[in-house]
């Protein structure tokens, strides 16, 4: 059985963030103020075909520093199957950086952390397998008011694990 451990990513950029969402002071004008830097969003999929069916769920939250820069946090579910071929289960999360350079063009950096658990139910004798994948997704998109469309790209990307067809993806990401 794999063991979880964290990346030096993680270690850094998960206490930071959640150190900035419980922050408090003796004042009660700070916590009206922390909130309304916090915008939630993510993203619901929904696919199938020839007995095929994909269906994600992934909500995040990123805190605005100011007008260029935000962090955030995300986490990610996905079950994948495909009739009378394998059943695939995927949890995790991420950790998010975006900022923009001018109002109408953001960049972006994203490590996410799945664990995967892949079961097959054909008969050719594939052995299920559990892992963890790492994914570290660089990207660039247009952005109008909430609203960004662009695309990334990752640069840990492993053909033979990665849950992604390949390392270009297209994106769209809005925040409320």
């Amino acid at each position: 059985m794999n063991s979880f451990k964290f990346s030096p990513i993680l270690k850094v950029f998960c206490p930071l963030f959640i150190g900035l969402m419980f922050q408090t002071g003796s004042s009660q004008e700070q916590a009206p103020n922390f909130w309304s830097h916090v915008r939630f969003g993510g993203g619901l999929g929904l696919s199938f075909g020839n007995e095929f069916f994909s269906a994600t769920v992934a909500p995040s939250a990123i805190y605005e520093f100011n007008e260029q820069f935000a962090l955030g946090v995300g986490a990610n579910f996905t079950y994948n199957r495909q009739k009378n071929f394998y059943k695939t289960t995927i949890v995790g999360g991420s950790v998010l950086g975006l900022y923009n350079i001018i109002p109408q063009l953001q960049v972006s950096a994203e490590f996410e952390q799945l664990n995967v658990t892949r079961t097959f139910e054909s008969d050719l004798m594939i052995p299920d397998d559990t892992y963890w994948y790492p994914a570290l997704f660089m990207g660039a998109g247009f952005r109008n008011g909430n609203f960004t469309i662009g695309i990334r790209y990752d640069v840990l990307y492993d053909e033979e694990k990665s849950i992604y067809a390949n390392a270009w993806m297209p994106f769209a990401r809005i925040y409320f």
